[in-house]
């Protein structure tokens, strides 16, 4: 089970930090990723973390804007998202991959959030 939280409205160039509780899996390694979808546009990949090592993989779009990260005491993942463009603008979602490898292929993740909004104003 996965459930985000964080989501808003935002001016351009602010920061915003999503939220990420997850439960339930297996296996002692695996990959938590965030990704998003824009209206009209198909979900893409955002950022996603191994649970291994702690190795991160981020989209080109959000590189050196976005930083994605996990407490291990908590069972939380962060995406703490800065210098926000309104073409951020997107339901944002986190799913689980029960095993540690980087990839943001949605079509590898098993199990989704339900989202949560992020809105960037011009």
């Amino acid at each position: 089970q996965l459930v985000e939280s964080g989501g808003g409205l935002v001016q351009a160039g602010g920061s915003l930090r999503l939220s990420c509780a997850f439960s339930g899996f297996v296996f002692d390694d695996y990959t938590i990723g965030w990704f998003r979808q824009a209206p009209g546009k198909e979900r893409e990949g955002v950022a996603c973390i191994m649970t291994n090592d702690d190795s991160t993989l981020y989209a080109n779009s959000v590189k050196g804007r976005f930083t994605i990260s996990r407490d291990t005491a908590t069972n939380m993942v962060y995406l703490q998202m800065n210098n926000l463009k309104p073409e951020d603008t997107a339901v944002y979602y986190c799913a689980g991959l029960e095993i540690a490898t980087d990839t943001l292929d949605i079509g590898e993740y098993d199990a989704w959030g339900q989202g949560t909004q992020v809105t960037v104003s011009s």
